[in-house]
């Protein structure tokens, strides 16, 4: 491990792996951001100090014309916070340093602790700050971001999500121009749906895959955030990311504190897949639920009964799963109400008992016929939402939030409201969910955690919102330490980095047809790991845009995630459960290098060349599984051979199609070829499976598995 140096009067240096950040650290003036990129040695540390210093905290008040991180309301109606160095420290943890530079304003009894938290063989720093009221008169924080980091004005491009339910993560890429760009959620409980709190920044033009400087940011914030880029006259842009603040002011009393979210960032020369692969290493080993454990292959319920919950169909689902070497099955809504039956989206959330006209011999009878069956029993939950038609609204109208003399906004099924998280007792409600279902079925191992609505009214501190549900997730996680839980918020809503550290994984999307999946799982990876991505197998027509694709597509799709089914077996096939069945031996043999591997984005779906690949590769480059799906069909078509990343150009590798269906396998199969020359001239890849006549279709796809000798 390497340790903070000092060089010169004020200079320190944070290392990682790859990467340096440099400030000038000068007692009793402002910390200042000297330079962040490659690594440098110690000398060309100090090269730096004839390079241009840029505030690290901008404090709004003093110089008008820039941007501010942080501003605050002191007692007396001062607006202005010009904060002093005090005192630098380092301290080493077992994966990296922390750094923590302690200001204090110039004036007024606060102080500023701004942290840069190292994770060295991630090449990843987290930056934060802590505020704290020294005075004996209150305290107002109207400003608090997380991080601000200057950029020189480049060529300088910028990938950003964004999307709707259904269409989420979609990837935009544009220049850095003259102005503002400004992202930003008011969702209130799902925060990425139609934004995104990460950005890629690429700083040689427009990004791409394999080669090129880029940082990547994600705000570590489950709530309301914004991230802002200025540019103006000077020579830098301006990046700013953190707790949007315009209904969330922060009141300190004497001896308070306040620490804002973690901003995480990185930096790689080796393109978008360089910065995906540190953001993939250090969500697993840091941020993610389990990030060690292989996840398990599932059939949720949902799109294959929907509300339809009843003993002998949850029986015959789990029947079908388990035949096809799945691993688990989830019941997903429709199996409580008593007053209110859960028949449909319009009652019920919130009576969380069993509904006993449904399933006679309660849950336990089916946690115990998974068992019996060889495989998991997992069960879905919305511990955050109630109905204003349920026994809990009867009995807590004062438990959701609302706004004092306004009528009630009500979301999904016309009656869905949110419950005030800020409160102590919902807390305890919350927790109660999962404290209740767990000790009567102490066999359940899964729990998708749903929530289906946004806060569509003022009445409760976004922040306060937070911080009570986790409270509540600290709570389950203390109790159930080994409990696999998923995050859907009406799909992909909750894919954060500040929500993961108590979830195994998020449900990437409601729309699960293959074509547009490999769109919004493309996006999703620039900052989230296969691991993390529950990609489910789905009927046709898709449910959600009701295409018609072939069963091989939609299995080659959803392999490339954390695989699983969302369909109703009992309308399958039995050549349809035979392919099904051989795909999830398959990918119980590619399993660990999809799950812990390294990604490699070879040709993406929006350079509109009508296929999109991507593949990874195990960490010692000895295995590497790649994917290969055509995403439109004209004749006259000319499509590149697939050329692969990541491989050892020394090592020798035998190719085995995975999931074939072809009359006759592909010309290469069996064959060894050098990483070099599966890396510089590639595979031939037809264009179409070749099958019988009369199942051909629009849809190709292939799964290649490379190992080496």
């Amino acid at each position: 491990m390497t340790a903070l140096i000092s060089l010169l009067a004020g200079l320190v240096a944070l290392h990682t792996a790859n990467t340096t950040m440099v400030f000038d650290a000068e007692q009793g003036k402002e910390l200042q951001t000297v330079y962040y990129g490659a690594r440098l040695s110690d000398a060309e540390v100090a090269m730096t100090d004839s390079y241009a210093r840029v505030r690290t905290y901008p404090c709004y008040g003093i110089i008008g014309m820039e941007e501010a991180a942080y501003s605050a309301i002191q007692a007396d109606g001062n607006r202005t916070v010009v904060l002093a160095i005090e005192s630098v420290s380092q301290t080493p943890w077992e994966g990296g340093q922390l750094l923590e530079v302690l200001c204090r304003d110039t004036v007024y009894p606060m102080s500023v602790k701004i942290c840069f938290k190292s994770f060295e063989a991630q090449d990843m720093i987290e930056t934060w700050t802590e505020t704290v009221n020294e005075g004996k008169k209150p305290l107002t924080l109207t400003r608090f971001d997380s991080g601000h980091l200057p950029i020189r004005v480049e060529d300088v491009w910028i990938s950003t999500l964004y999307g709707s339910w259904a269409n989420e993560a979609r990837v935009n890429t544009e220049p850095l121009t003259r102005g503002w760009k400004v992202i930003k959620n008011i969702d209130g409980a799902r925060n990425s749906q139609a934004s995104h709190g990460e950005v890629m920044i690429s700083l040689d033009g427009r990004p791409r895959e394999d080669s090129g400087r880029i940082i990547g940011a994600a705000l570590c914030w489950g709530g309301n955030y914004e991230l802002r880029f200025q540019t103006n006259e000077t020579d830098y842009h301006h990046f700013f990311a953190g707790i949007l603040p315009e209904h969330d002011n922060v009141s300190l009393a004497k001896g308070q504190s306040f620490a804002t979210p973690h901003l995480a960032l990185t930096f790689s020369s080796d393109g978008l897949s360089g910065a995906s692969r540190n953001f993939h290493s250090w969500g697993r080993k840091y941020r993610l639920q389990h990030g060690d454990r292989q996840r398990d292959i599932l059939l949720n319920s949902w799109e294959g009964v929907y509300f339809d919950i009843n003993e002998a169909g949850m029986f015959q689902m789990m029947d079908d799963i388990a035949s096809m070497g799945g691993e688990l099955f989830v019941m997903d809504d429709g199996w409580f109400g008593d007053k209110y039956p859960r028949n449909n989206d319009h009652t019920s959330l919130g009576d969380w008992m069993v509904d006993t006209r449904k399933l006679p011999n309660g849950v336990g009878s089916l946690v115990q016929a998974a068992t019996e069956r060889g495989i998991k029993f997992g069960i879905w939950i919305e511990p955050e939402m109630t109905n204003t038609v349920s026994e809990l609204y009867e009995a807590h109208p004062d438990w959701i939030i609302k706004s004092d003399k306004r009528p009630i906004i009500q979301g999904r099924g016309g009656t869905q409201v949110v419950l005030d998280m800020s409160r102590k007792e919902v807390q305890d409600f919350a927790y109660g969910i999962v404290e209740g279902i767990m000790k009567d079925n102490p066999g359940i191992k899964y729990i998708k955690w749903d929530s289906n609505s946004i806060i569509a009214m003022d009445g409760c501190s976004n922040i306060a919102y937070w911080q009570g549900f986790a409270a509540v997730c600290d709570r389950v996680r203390a109790s159930w330490p080994d409990l696999v839980i998923q995050d859907c918020a009406s799909g992909g809503g909750r894919a954060n980095w500040g929500v993961l550290p108590w979830f195994d994984e998020f449900w990437t999307s409601d729309n699960t047809d293959a074509l547009q999946r490999i769109f919004i799982q493309w996006g999703t990876s620039y900052f989230f790991p296969a691991i993390a991505m529950a990609c489910h197998i789905s009927a046709t027509p898709n449910h959600t845009v009701f295409r018609t694709t072939s069963l091989k597509y939609r299995i080659d799709v959803a392999m490339s995630g954390r695989l699983g089914m969302e369909i109703q077996p009992a309308n399958m096939t039995a050549a349809e459960k035979d392919l099904c069945r051989k795909a999830i031996a398959d990918y119980k043999r590619i399993r660990p290098i999809v799950q812990f591997g390294d990604i490699h984005r070879l040709v993406s779906p929006y350079d509109d060349k009508g296929y999109a690949s991507l593949m990874y590769t195990s960490p010692e480059r000895d295995k590497a599984v790649a994917y290969w799906w055509k995403i439109r069909n004209f004749y006259d078509e000319h499509l590149p051979r697939l050329r692969c990343s990541g491989l050892d150009p020394e090592k020798q590798y035998r190719v085995t199609e995975l999931n074939r269906v072809d009359l006759k396998p592909l010309a290469y199969e069996g064959k060894v070829f050098s990483g070099r020359f599966l890396m510089e001239s590639g595979l031939e890849i037809p264009l179409t499976n070749e099958v019988e006549h009369s199942q051909k279709t629009d849809w190709s796809s292939r799964v290649i598995l490379l190992e080496a000798l």
